[in-house]
């Protein structure tokens, strides 16, 4: 059995869709699951709406929502089999009266608040899973739409709401192998679920990978497909490297490491349902299905290559912390890392003298309220504009030399933190985030002039289809 998650760009229009069906069709002796995120920009474009009928102005949210409501309904009168239309036409436009009710609320409120905001972009996915159950059926194949929220249960941390796997795995086996059973395919959404009494929530941008990951894990898939933009995981992000080249197998560990500090192609929650029942996850392109894309396993082959990939985080901020109640003391960092904690921000790196610890964060939506509390234990100041490097491969840690030979390749930029050890596949450090460009480069020439045809692969060698 499959579990297999289409992103936006896999289901944007009528030509993505049909692409996706004839991917599926190589697959229709095996069981199926499908799931969809929303088509294109449609979350970008509810959030505006909301927005703007936070601000009081309907009328103008509406006229906004008007082009999303023309997309799915053009896209269901092509896809959808004649007998169907018309059904589904309706669906869809009581689906956008709703949303219209939606911006009503949300304007009274004058506040896009977590639980509206939830509500509002489930919407995507729903209408995007209903335009794809149907032109599935179209072509022949046996799919039925599945509302997750039923099953996929989380708690009421709005907009990051965090999943009750009992329970969810419980409703999920209930809910798909009904439908498996019957011969069916369920076509469901990723990114949304509900509470336990039933409200409307999301488990964060980019999650519907993660919910192919948990679907998979709860029916012990034999494999995930992430079907995205791009070949595989590659060495570097093709937009500063053209000549980036694909990893054919990586390990869980390497690409969690990847996905934590920056690579865009997997949300970083993604691989951990995975992981705990060792089920492969192949990272595909869907617009060119020919080409073989990047498996992650628990243990990858043995490789000659040092470095598997190069990821980075841009808009890190350093908060630096001076003290001399850290000198020969215990208990300190445990205080400052608890104020991290109570205000629910996560710390990327760390570095610490005898009366000093830096950290960085990308997440700064509390840091002022933080700032203050850490002014009670000693000098405060920040560094923005910053970035985090990451290099990830197998023993980097455990190879001499790597430090210098990294280092001395980017000597001309200015390091401000270091994290090596800590990781056995890991090696990290803060640069001006104008720096980051040229350090990918520099870093790219260095370890990836000659790459490891065993380990990597030409992605631009296929010819789009």
């Amino acid at each position: 059995m499959l579990v297999m998650k289409f992103g936006g760009t896999s289901v944007e229009n009528v030509t993505a869709i049909q692409r996706l069906a004839r991917i599926l069709n190589h697959f229709r002796d095996q069981q199926l699951v499908i799931v969809v995120s929303a088509m294109g920009k449609t979350t970008n474009g509810l959030l505006e709406c909301g927005r703007l009928a936070a601000t009081g102005d309907v009328i103008q949210a509406s006229e906004r929502l008007a082009p999303i409501a023309d997309l799915h309904l053009a896209t269901v009168r092509e896809l959808a089999q004649t007998d169907e239309v018309e059904q589904l036409e309706s669906e869809i436009t009581q689906r956008f009266a709703s949303i219209d009710l939606l911006l009503t609320r949300i304007a009274a409120a004058g506040d896009l608040n977590p639980a509206l905001s939830d509500e509002l972009l489930a919407n995507g996915e729903l209408l995007s899973s209903t335009v794809v159950a149907a032109a599935l059926r179209s072509g022949g194949l046996p799919a039925d739409f599945v509302d997750i929220r039923a099953a996929m249960i989380t708690t009421d941390d709005f907009t990051r709401a965090s999943v009750i796997f009992e329970e969810t795995d419980r409703r999920l086996r209930a809910t798909l192998s009904q439908s498996l059973a019957a011969g069916t395919i369920p076509v469901t959404q990723g990114f949304i679920g509900s509470t336990l009494d039933g409200r409307t929530t999301t488990i964060g941008r980019g999650g519907s990978d993660y919910t192919a990951s948990i679907i998979g894990a709860a029916l012990d898939a034999d494999e995930i497909r992430i079907w995205t933009d791009v070949d595989g995981i590659l060495s570097t992000d093709p937009r500063i490297i053209s000549g980036a080249v694909k990893v054919r197998t990586i390990s869980f560990a390497e690409a969690a490491e990847l996905a934590y500090f920056g690579a865009k192609v997997l949300h970083p929650s993604t691989l951990l349902p995975a992981m705990k029942k060792d089920i492969p996850v192949i990272v595909c392109n869907s617009r060119r299905p020919e080409v073989k894309g990047t498996s992650i396993v628990r243990a990858a082959p043995p490789s000659a290559a040092l470095v598997k990939a190069i990821a980075f985080k841009r808009g890190i901020t350093v908060v630096n912390v001076s003290s001399d109640r850290m000198l020969m003391a215990h208990g300190f960092l445990a205080r400052l890392f608890e104020i991290f904690d109570r205000h629910e921000t996560a710390i990327d790196m760390v570095a610490t003298s005898e009366v000093s610890v830096s950290m960085t964060l990308d997440d700064t939506r509390n840091l002022e309220v933080i700032l203050a509390e850490l002014r009670q234990l000693g000098e405060v100041s920040i560094e923005t504009d910053q970035a985090l490097i990451c290099l990830v491969g197998e023993n980097l840690k455990f190879t001499p030399g790597i430090a210098a030979r990294l280092f001395s390749t980017i000597a001309e930029i200015n390091v401000s933190m270091i994290s090596h050890g800590a990781s056995a596949i890991n090696l990290s450090f803060i640069v001006p985030d104008r720096s980051v460009e040229k350090a990918i480069h520099l870093l790219h020439d260095q370890f990836f002039s000659d790459p490891d045809p065993s380990t990597f692969e030409d992605h631009s060698a296929a010819e789009s289809v």
